[in-house]
This record gives C-alpha cells, sequence and structure tokens, in this order.
C-alpha cells in the first residue's frame, strides 16, 4: 500500500478574523506543533472547531492537505505558504490526498483515520486568505484536500509515516466527488451517492444540486 510521510500536525486557537465590515472567531488559523499529538473523539489535540455547523463533527475531525498541493499554490501566489495556511490539522508529503477514495482508511502514528469528504471552502477560508475570489479560484484548482473521520484514536506527530491500509472498491475519489459537487453535475453526483452507499449522510449536498438545477 501507498505509504507517505506526515510533515506537521496543526492545531488551532480561537481568533478574530474580519470578514468585510465584522470580524468572526474562527479556528482556521493553525501552526505546526512539537512533539506528539493526541487524535481522539472529534478533534485533533486541543485544536478548536467553531464554526460547527459547517465544521467539524465525526465526519470532519480531521482535515489533511499536502505539500505536493501548497508548492503548487505558492508558485501560483509567487511567496512561500507554510504549513497550516489552509486550516490543515495534517499537512502530508508522498500520499496522494486529491485521489484517494471515499472510505480509504489510513494509518498514520498510532492512529486510523477514514476518507469521508473533499473541503467545500467557505467565505472564511477567502478572508484567511485575503483574495477576493478566492472560493471559486480554490475549487476550480482541484486541490480539496481531504476530511477525515477517526477510527482509532491515537497520536500523530511530524515525521510519521502515512499508510494506506484499505481502500474500498466503488473508485469515488476527493476529486471527483468534489467537482461533481462545484460542477453542479446532479447526475454524476446521483452515481457518486449511491455507489457510496451513505446517501442520508450526504442529503444535503444533493439537495443543494438539485435547487441549483432548479434554479437554472
Amino acid at each position: 500500500m501507498s505509504v507517505g510521510r506526515l510533515v506537521s500536525v496543526n492545531v488551532g486557537r480561537a481568533r478574530s478574523l474580519q470578514m468585510g465590515k465584522r470580524s468572526r472567531v474562527t479556528g482556521i488559523f493553525k501552526e505546526p506543533q512539537h512533539g506528539p499529538v493526541r487524535v481522539a473523539g472529534i478533534t485533533v489535540g486541543d485544536d478548536v472547531q467553531v464554526d460547527k455547523k459547517h465544521h467539524g463533527g465525526p465526519y470532519q475531525a480531521v482535515y489533511a492537505y499536502a505539500v505536493e498541493d501548497y508548492a503548487w499554490w505558492s508558485e501560483e501566489f509567487g511567496q512561500e505558504l507554510a504549513p497550516g495556511t489552509f486550516g490543515e490539522n495534517l499537512t502530508t508529503e508522498g500520499i496522494d490526498v486529491t485521489n484517494a477514495l471515499i472510505g480509504e482508511r489510513w494509518e498514520v502514528g498510532t492512529c486510523v483515520l477514514e476518507v469521508t469528504d473533499p473541503r467545500i471552502p467557505c467565505s472564511t477560508l477567502r478572508a484567511r486568505m485575503g483574495i477576493p475570489g478566492f472560493v471559486k479560484r480554490f475549487a476550480a484548482s482541484r486541490r480539496f484536500g481531504a476530511y477525515f473521520m477517526i477510527v482509532e484514536e491515537g497520536d500523530v506527530g511530524a515525521g510519521d509515516p502515512i499508510e494506506v491500509a484499505a481502500r474500498p472498491a466503488h473508485g469515488v475519489t476527493i476529486a471527483r466527488l468534489g467537482a461533481a459537487y462545484f460542477d453542479k453535475d446532479l447526475d454524476d453526483a446521483e452515481v457518486l451517492f449511491a455507489a457510496l452507499g451513505e446517501p442520508e449522510r450526504r442529503r444535503a449536498w444533493i439537495e443543494h444540486l438539485r435547487n441549483s438545477h432548479a434554479a437554472s
């Protein structure tokens, strides 16, 4: 199975972020941690999940982003971006996050994580990056990163190996699921969700796409 490496483990504290004329408390500003960090419950260490309506919970307990995608963005922006800039808990190297399968299981440090969703960028990410139109730019890049649920609790730290321990047979990747959402491809989304066998959890996605088609 594929083996990668954990570059850093990043944890965020609650702080204010200016969003137009108002400010919002967010946990998107994450900093690399030294030593092992506990992955348990629905979070990494004492990482803060402020907007629990749109983020967090058991299916979005951990977020990972790849240094390979950071290199692409750094070239786009003409400046180096540090791990944690995109608000990820785990910065990875040498493992394909974009084409990870939904339901794929990773052994990281002493914990086991299961791939659940691509990231759906929001206004908080746009404000964090300080770039008008960044949500659309992020979506168009198809470099979504991946959310995970915690299957087995454990400890993770920079330098830990990442091994893909199991992969389902349905072939539905992070990239394809994210593309169906942003391209408003209702037919493909219906096929993908049927293959995943968990329509109830993704009902909001289907309703969003159906409403988009009805309005067009």
